[in-house]
């Protein structure tokens, strides 16, 4: 087991999203991380929840000046984990591909499909880094690529405020900043998968990569591509439905948060025994 309560002092927990999830919280620290993939999104800002040191990170930086394709994955999760974190919140705004999943639906997926594409998604890939250490190549076990403990607390967390939520269901990770033609979310439906956005896909695996758990949070914002008939889905529609449900969605995560487990005995935890990675994790 591996602890991760914050008992050292440092953030137990990493949360990644706006800055509605910790704007309000008293005696919030911004920190700032530096690390062998460049600079985060953001300063990391560390506050307290249930007695749980939480540290929250902008994912598009907090005046959301990095669209999807050039958000430093790789420098984001390696900060979070330079910090202490070792379970991850990713709470997003997604697209609803069924018609019963329209705006203010909470899914909580378990399975991803990649639609990306140049994004540096992997610690392992055999090139050098800035500092000169250059990684060997891992092949990581994906299978499952969400935390099933954390799953199980969001769903239970949810249920509990009286928000049913989604168990289970796929998540379609497009390049974006644009959003799905007609035709590209007929496909994305017809191929029987649930939601569609633009950030889960590398943080997840990035993530696991790290031994990180990662669970994902998604609020339906709009039925993508406006469903068949529809206008389509704008950017201003998105943050007006986000913004509706911003607090119901904060009062969620933070339950999650209290309700995570101090020790972790899950998969993540021990993603990377056996393997070689020629790198040096931040303890």
């Amino acid at each position: 087991m591996t602890a991760a309560d914050g008992s050292d002092g440092r953030a137990g927990i990493g949360v990644i999203g706006g800055s509605g999830f910790y704007s309000f919280l008293d005696d919030v620290t911004e920190i700032t991380v530096d690390t062998p993939y460049g600079p985060p999104s953001d300063s990391l800002f560390l506050g307290e929840i249930a007695g749980r040191k939480v540290a929250f990170l902008p994912r598009h930086g907090r005046d959301h000046r990095l669209p999807p394709h050039r958000i430093n994955y790789r420098a984001n999760l390696w900060a979070l984990r330079s910090a202490g974190v070792r379970q991850v919140l990713g709470p997003c705004a997604v697209g609803g591909l069924r018609p019963e999943y329209g705006p203010g639906t909470l899914l909580v997926p378990d399975q991803l499909v990649d639609r990306t594409k140049g994004r540096e998604q992997s610690f392992y890939d055999g090139e050098p880094r800035p500092d000169g250490v250059t990684s060997k190549v891992v092949h990581m076990t994906f299978a499952d690529p969400y935390c099933p403990t954390g799953r199980a607390v969001a769903l239970a967390t949810a249920r509990k405020q009286g928000w049913e939520p989604v168990d289970g269901g796929t998540m379609c990770v497009i390049e974006g900043p644009r959003f799905s033609t007609r035709a590209e979310s007929r496909w994305h439906a017809a191929q029987g998968w649930s939601v569609v956005g633009m950030t889960g896909h590398p943080e997840a695996v990035l993530a696991r990569e790290l031994e990180l758990c990662f669970t994902s949070l998604a609020l339906v914002t709009d039925l993508d591509a406006g469903a068949e008939t529809g206008e389509g889905v704008s950017h201003a529609e998105v943050l007006e439905v986000f913004g509706q449900n911003i607090g119901r969605l904060r009062e969620v995560l933070f339950d999650v948060v209290a309700g995570l487990p101090q020790e972790r005995d899950c998969l993540c935890a021990g993603a990377l025994l056996g393997q070689e990675t020629g790198v040096e994790l931040p303890e």
